[in-house]
């Protein structure tokens, strides 16, 4: 199953979801590097506040890279080009974060997330997405939290890491 990419989204919608972060999505023309992807290829890429994406962009590498953009450190927002740095338990933070951010994406749901997640190749102890959401990360959640990124009911508090 083909993961859903920037082609496949509701760009308006999306375009209102990062500017709540004060991301702004700026479009790169097809078969173009993407600048700052830290991956390559088809990967959105992160430069300060400009979130880098052509239209074969997965939608799952979009909402990985905002939320690295709301986790970050303020120091290291400032200096925010290609690798967004962090450590394990941030990362987990960003792939937690990017999961409940589909609820705000009419069309795209959790589900779909996990499933194009799983697609891609991310790897979680558990084997799944889904598993490691659902199961194994507890950790992950209290650290959003603890950040006020969401509340207690897993709500995004439209605040970036301060």
């Amino acid at each position: 199953m083909p993961v859903i990419t920037l082609a496949e989204t509701d760009v308006q919608g999306l375009c209102a979801l990062l500017s709540r972060y004060g991301l702004q999505l700026v479009a790169v023309a097809d078969g173009a590097d993407i600048p700052g992807s830290h991956w390559g290829e088809s990967e959105a890429g992160l430069i300060g506040n400009q979130l880098y994406a052509r239209r074969d962009t997965p939608l799952h590498s979009i909402l990985h890279e905002a939320s690295h953009y709301i986790c970050l450190t303020p120091a290291r927002r400032a200096g925010l080009h290609t690798d967004a740095g962090g450590d394990d338990l941030e990362e987990n933070g960003v792939c937690y974060l990017q999961i409940l951010l589909t609820a705000q994406l009419p069309g795209f749901g959790r589900e779909r997330l996990f499933a194009d997640m799983d697609a891609w190749g991310y790897s979680f102890r558990l084997g799944s997405t889904q598993r490691w959401f659902e199961q194994d990360a507890e950790d992950a959640r209290q650290w959003l939290i603890a950040h006020k990124l969401i509340d207690g009911d897993e709500q995004p508090s439209w605040r970036i890491r301060g």
